[in-house]
């Protein structure tokens, strides 16, 4: 095998299907659209759902349900073996601190303290919720949990 004898896979370059070149190459007169109409135009296709003008079936069927997605509250999730690997013995543990310690915690949201991993150090925590197990190893290490309010968003008011 040499430079000069190389030669793509088989099936690995695509011609250009040449279009509307003449009856016998097999892509003349209509170019593969078929006959008139919508479908033979650029654009000529409907939009998903679409059923001709009848009341389309998404739209036949009753609504039901409820999605708490948009009013569910929030949290920035850390565990409390991380916090082991985080903090030293007898630290005291605040969302500020640990955001200066690189966990991405956003302003909108409280953090909730989990309990995977295990807790060898006396930690103070501070956090907005905790789950009854970081709860239990935090009071098992000797430390303390406090619970916070949640932060508080201001959104601005539009002025005209």
């Amino acid at each position: 095998m040499r430079l000069n004898n190389l030669s793509p896979r088989p099936g690995a370059k695509h011609r250009k299907k040449r279009v509307g070149c003449g009856e016998s190459s097999g892509h003349g007169k209509t170019s593969g659209r078929g006959g008139k109409g919508q479908t033979a135009r650029s654009g000529g296709s409907i939009r998903l759902g679409f059923e001709g003008g009848q009341m389309p079936l998404l739209r036949r069927i009753p609504k039901r349900g409820f999605n708490n997605k948009s009013f569910a509250t929030r949290f920035a999730t850390v565990n409390v073996g991380d916090l082991n690997r985080l903090f030293e013995d007898g630290a005291t543990v605040t969302p500020e601190t640990l955001a200066e310690r690189g966990l991405p915690l956003r302003k909108s949201a409280g953090v909730k303290v989990l309990g995977d991993g295990e807790l060898s150090k006396k930690l103070t925590v501070k956090a907005q919720a905790f789950s009854a197990t970081a709860k239990e190893k935090i009071g098992k290490a000797g430390g303390a949990c406090e619970e916070l309010p949640m932060p508080v968003i201001h959104h601005k008011t539009e002025t005209k």
